[in-house]
Order: C-alpha cells, then structure tokens, then sequence
C-alpha cells in the first residue's frame, strides 16, 4: 500500500509526463480527433472577399449598406468517460510495467488531453461490478483527482464483468460522449451492452496485454494460478502442445473481442506492456483526423 508521501510524488510524475505528453504530441490531435456538437453563431463581421456567400447576414447588411457575415464556431462541450478495468488480472505483467501501470499512464494522458481542451472527464472503475464513478468534471484540479484514484483505487472483487459497467455508463447520460474502455477484456458476454453504447457515443476499447499473456515460456513443470478464479495447477510448460493451447486461448479471446467491436461500430487498439503506448495513442488520433 502506498503512503500519502508515495501516492503525491507519483501524482505529480504522472502529471509532469502527462502534461509533457499532452503538449508535444497531442495538441490540435486529440482536438482534431473528437469533434465538439456541431457550429454555433459567434458574431457578424463585415463581408471580406472568400466569404460563404451562404452566411451573409441580409438583415444587418439592409441595415449598413453593405454586406456582412456570420461567423460561427465549434461547439466544444464534449464529455470523455474513461472506463477502468481494476479485476485482479489487471495486476499481471512481466516484462516494463504491471498492465494496471499502464492502464493508469494512458488514463492520465486522456485526462489531461481532454481538461487541456476544456473537456469534462468522469471515470468509472469495474470489476464484476461497478466500484467508484467519479462524475465528469473539467479543470486540472479535478484530473489530478481522477490520477490519485487511479494510483490508489482497488478492488475486493476478483473477476471481470464489462457489461455493468457499459450498462451504467450508457444510463448515465443522453448526451454523445466520447469513451475510451481501458482493460486486458478477458471478459465475455459484453457484445450487446458494447452495441447499446456505441450506438449512442463514440467508444474506443484500449486492449492492454502482457507478452507472457500470449505466450508461455518453456520452463518445465509451473505451478500457476488464475488471478480472477485464484484456482492454481500445476502445468508443463516444456509441453509445445501445452505453450500452443495456451496461444490459441490467448488469440482466441483476442479474436471474440475485435469482433465484438467491429460489430458494435467501435474502435479497439492493441498496447503490449512493453511497448510504446504513445505511438499507438498518436497513430490513432492522426487516423482518426484523416
């Protein structure tokens, strides 16, 4: 358990890389990515050649003599969920980082990418239950709060259950609203709570895994325990037919979930523990802008 002395230094690291994040890589990305609601009007001006013809203002031109123009601007108002895996698998991880590190690393750049923006941004943290929801805010105050629970937010519960999650999110709010999933999704039965969601907000899943997630290594006889069922075996990882089955399930559940999200209409990218989840961060926003 960390100390309140520990969980303020790392506040603060998260925010200092957050921020430096934000400001070199993101700026006009995460703008450009997620549009506001739509164009509202912000003032005339006189007409000046380039104009939309479209947008002269008739009754203020009778009025001078001359043409003028409406100007109008993007409505920003938008809303961020971010919605936090903190099952028991979440604390896996071999290699760089525990994915429950990276999971937290990635929600403190959403969050100041959107309070940067003057967005508001709320979280919801899962288990096989919905364990705290914090409402969406704006201001660096309230995202150096959502930060400290990241750092600091357990759970009792071992398993996974997205769908409750998803079903609380898609009750909470009429508005579109823009929410990012960030979990390792060995989880199952969430493709009809992902539908509802997605066709209401923009949803973009962040699959979070670990090397020996996917592949174990050839060291003789294991014992092993589930995180999420906590049941342990003993397994031969010498076994290729063994290391191969594991594979399967690996990618199997791997497949069950990017159908899902091609079904739902929703976006799902892929971060390994050891690799650099900016550039796949970066990719997406500048995919998205095209």
């Amino acid at each position: 358990m960390l100390t309140t002395a520990e969980i303020l230094k790392k506040v603060r690291q998260l925010e200092i890389k957050s921020k430096k994040l934000t400001s070199d890589l993101f700026t006009g990305e995460y703008h450009s990515a997620f549009k506001g609601k739509g164009m509202s009007f912000k003032e005339v001006r006189e007409y000046s050649a380039g104009d939309d013809i479209r947008f002269i203002d008739w009754n203020v031109s009778a009025r001078f003599g001359h043409p003028y123009s409406k100007i109008f601007e993007e409505e920003r108002e938008l809303t961020v969920m971010l919605l936090i895996d903190i099952s028991a698998s979440s604390l896996f991880g071999t290699v760089h980082a525990e994915k429950k590190d990276i999971i937290t690393e990635i929600a403190a750049v959403l969050s100041f990418s959107a309070v940067n923006n003057n967005d508001k941004v709320g979280v919801i943290f899962y288990s096989d239950e919905v364990e705290l929801f914090i409402p969406p805010k704006k201001g660096r105050q309230h995202a150096l709060y959502i930060v400290r629970e990241l750092l600091t937010t357990q759970s009792n519960h071992k398993g996974t259950r997205l769908s409750s999650a998803l079903k609380r999110f898609s009750n909470l709010t009429r508005q579109k609203s823009i929410a990012f999933i960030l979990s390792d999704f060995l989880d199952a039965n969430y493709e009809d709570a992902l539908r509802v969601a997605g066709n209401k907000h923009d949803v973009i899943g962040i699959k979070i895994y670990d090397k020996m997630d996917m592949q174990l290594p050839d060291a003789g006889l294991i014992q092993v325990q589930d995180a999420e069922s906590e049941r342990i075996k003993w397994v031969n990882s010498s076994s290729a037919g063994v290391r191969e089955k594991y594979q399967q399930e690996f990618f199997r559940v791997t497949n069950y979930c990017k159908e899902v999200f091609a079904k739902a209409g929703c976006n799902l990218l892929h971060v390994r523990t050891d690799e650099d989840y900016v550039k796949v961060l970066k990719r997406f926003f500048l995919s998205r802008n095209r």
